[in-house]
């Protein structure tokens, strides 16, 4: 297969993690015979820094002219510490989400046995967890109509929501959920918001076309409670735009590291893939950030491809290193190994593909949750 492939480092740590992506797609390509073309472009803080804008054309028509795109991560201080500027980097990603119409966020959420002590939370009650967060990306507050009144220090952010963009999304998480556990559950503020009402009734609407699936409905603040106290309850959650980004984040603490979750943004058209965290920007250069994250969405992009046996040694790979305690200091305080080293051991070991690898064990079923 031959594949073109937009890189978008982004700003502090995301350069240095999506080269550790780049090397493992190197190996699957030279494994398994693909052909994959990359082509770097800027977004974020660099992008205005030397074009002046978060999300320059030339990196939009890239992306639009790439079967996929490979993102690494967005923000830094000196934009965040200033309320008052009128441009900021992450502009850049919103923008980009709505010219591609990436409208479902899809991140799985499991918690690795080998790294199980890395959680902070009772290993009984996490052990099971197996949960994938499907988070509707291109509406909601943060995209709707926005003011700042400076003579009376009033800010209005409009929430704002249309049938239509809630049912796209709840046939994607339905349809994953035939291939899971056979459970949704949506999240929302039903209680109190008029545009959580609405995706209530337009989800129990749809549910009814999906009878072997079991719909549960929670209020945020209950689901971030349980999503503490019983992860393993959870099999595929729904929800909106910035529910879906804090419980998505809340979800790595389960998992031990922010550093180890992966996610896919997906439209009709376009598709990207990136970690979750954050550019983390006091690493920068450090040689001391996660790589799995990234490297892990790269395997979420081989599986949109259907490359699954390619995927499945990617995951193995990155299962080897855990079991080897070839890991950064995140996951283990005293680890010795940085960012380039770990993509390293990943990246030969898919190379290096063991037949006898079980992958029963600690299978993240990267495909269950990102085939569209």
């Amino acid at each position: 297969m031959h594949l073109e492939i937009a890189v978008l480092g982004g700003d502090g740590i995301g350069p240095e993690v999506v080269a550790q992506s780049l090397k493992c797609l190197r190996s699957v390509e030279e494994t398994f015979g693909h052909t994959f073309k990359f082509k770097k472009a800027l977004i974020g803080a660099e992008a205005i820094d030397k074009k002046g804008k978060p999300l320059p054309e030339d990196t939009l028509k890239i992306c639009k002219n790439s079967d996929a795109i490979l993102f690494g991560a967005i923000g830094m201080p000196k934009y965040d510490g200033n309320p008052d500027s009128k441009i900021w980097p992450e502009q850049g990603l919103l923008k980009l989400r709505k010219e591609l119409d990436l409208f479902a966020n899809i991140r799985p959420v499991k918690v690795f046995p080998a790294l199980i002590k890395q959680s902070p939370l009772n290993k009984k009650l996490i052990k099971d967890t197996d949960l994938v967060i499907y988070r509707e990306l291109s509406g909601g507050i943060y995209y709707g109509n926005k003011s700042m009144d400076s003579g009376t220090n009033i800010a209005t952010d409009t929430c704002s929501y249309s049938e239509d963009e809630i049912s796209r999304i709840t046939h994607l998480a339905f349809k994953a959920a035939k291939n899971r556990r056979k459970k949704v559950t949506l999240v929302d503020k039903a209680n109190v918001l008029e545009t959580s009402r609405l995706w209530r009734r337009v989800v129990t609407s749809i549910a009814k076309s999906y009878p072997e699936i079991e719909l549960e409905t929670l209020f945020i603040d209950n689901a971030a409670v349980q999503m503490i106290l019983n992860p393993s309850q959870f099999d595929v959650i729904l929800t909106d735009n910035m529910f879906g980004d804090i419980l998505s984040d809340q979800g790595s603490v389960l998992a031990g590291s922010i550093g180890l979750l992966p996610s896919a943004s997906v439209g009709a058209e376009y598709a990207m893939f990136e970690p979750i965290h954050g550019s983390y920007p006091d690493a920068k250069d450090k040689n001391i950030a996660n790589p799995v994250a990234a490297i892990l969405s790269a395997g979420m992009l081989l599986q949109h491809f259907k490359l699954n046996e390619e995927a499945d040694a990617l995951v193995a790979a990155v299962l080897k290193s855990f079991s080897k305690k070839i890991v950064t200091p995140d996951i283990m305080g005293s680890s010795k190994y940085g960012t380039n080293y770990v993509g390293d051991f990943i990246a030969d070991n898919i190379m290096e593909m063991d037949d006898n690898f079980n992958m029963n064990d600690e299978n993240i079923d990267l495909g269950k949750s990102t085939i569209i």
